[in-house]
């Protein structure tokens, strides 16, 4: 290979530093149940982001490094292996297509941290401010172009037609979060449209095709890709609530990036609508104008705690998880369902 690392010897433990403040319970009963997997799918990352072009497998190796949950690969070989894949034969669908779905997700990161000018992801130098905006948003395509190799070399046209239309729908969420920036007009409804195509419609792929690699029924696809889902959409909105309440060590990114850049998220809609007129008018000239002064964030994430913005937002959080969790249901009881489980309700324990 062209001289990446792997993630374990660049010294990534099998569980990524950045889940650190995952309910440690959640985290660990899930990697521990398919922690021979998840190994074999880091072994597949490193050896398809490989390439004689020097700059992609150092540019691949530097958000490689940078860790990560894992969630979206995690949630693939769970969902296999919840639906009995692999059989007494073996089989390494699962591994190579969690790594599909992980270099999905890397490539929309790389894209992201472009069209929002991040300086940190993961609490590191973003990629595109360590190699600049050209070769970032490159390189992303490069992880876009394996991961459909590796759909390709899977064989299955079902699970090819469920991760295509998940790339095309992040594309359209991202579009649409586009669209609706620095609109304060927009409702709770497009809003969650908005992370529903960006964020959810990978965690619901990803563990579909769990289930579809082992041949299950359909309304277990069904089941999976409610799970996954509705788990996004509760990820995305404590996501959300964070970037107004954590600190910048804990969140891994600059705080108050979705204040800066005008996104429209839930805080941000709630403290809109139950605010006066002054308050408002605050609104509209930072998010809608975008003219911010340094003391705006103080107060923008003051109003968001005045109004009860964030408690609103992690109770709709929790009804996702209920949901997810009630569509769990439909398979009998076991370690990885329980883990799974747990996990759902991680999704919530980060914003406390």
């Amino acid at each position: 290979m062209g001289g990446v690392a792997s993630p374990l010897d660049l010294g990534m433990p099998l569980v990524p530093s950045s889940v650190t403040h995952m309910s440690e319970d959640a985290l660990s009963a899930l990697v521990h149940l398919v922690e021979a997997d998840l190994e074999a799918c880091n072994r597949v990352i490193v050896t398809r982001m490989d390439s004689p072009v020097a700059l992609i497998p150092q540019l691949a190796a530097h958000i490689v490094a940078a860790g990560g949950k894992r969630l979206r690969p995690l949630l693939t070989l769970a969902a296999a292996r919840l639906c009995g894949y692999p059989g007494p034969d073996g089989g390494a669908r699962h591994v190579d297509l969690a790594a599909c779905v992980e270099f999905i997700h890397t490539a929309t990161l790389l894209h992201d941290d472009v069209v929002d000018e991040s300086q940190l992801r993961r609490g590191l130098a973003s990629a595109n401010a360590v190699f600049g905006n050209k070769a970032s948003v490159l390189v992303g395509d490069f992880l876009f172009a394996r991961s459909f190799q590796l759909m390709v070399d899977d064989g299955s046209l079902k699970v090819l037609a469920i991760l295509s239309q998940a790339a095309a729908t992040i594309a359209e969420g991202e579009v649409l979060q586009l669209v609706t920036q620095n609109d304060l007009s927009t409702t709770e409804g497009r809003y969650l449209d908005v992370i529903k195509g960006k964020t959810a419609a990978l965690f619901a792929a990803a563990c579909q095709i769990g289930a579809v690699v082992a041949n299950r029924p359909e309304a277990e696809e069904a089941a999976l890709a409610e799970y996954g889902m509705k788990l996004g959409i509760a990820f995305q909105l404590v996501d959300d609530a964070l970037d107004y309440v954590a600190d910048q060590a804990t969140l891994g990114k600059t705080i108050g990036d979705d204040f800066r850049e005008g996104k429209i998220t839930l805080p941000v809609l709630v403290a809109f609508r139950a605010g006066d007129d002054v308050e408002r008018a605050f609104w509209q000239r930072t998010i809608e104008a975008l003219e911010q002064n340094d003391s705006d964030l103080d107060r923008a994430m003051h109003l968001i705690a005045d109004h009860g913005a964030i408690r609103v937002t992690l109770d709709r959080a929790r009804r996702f998880v209920h949901e997810a969790k009630a569509a769990l249901m439909v398979f009998p009881d076991s370690p990885i369902r329980r883990a799974l489980a747990d996990v759902a309700d991680y999704t919530v324990q980060r914003l406390r």
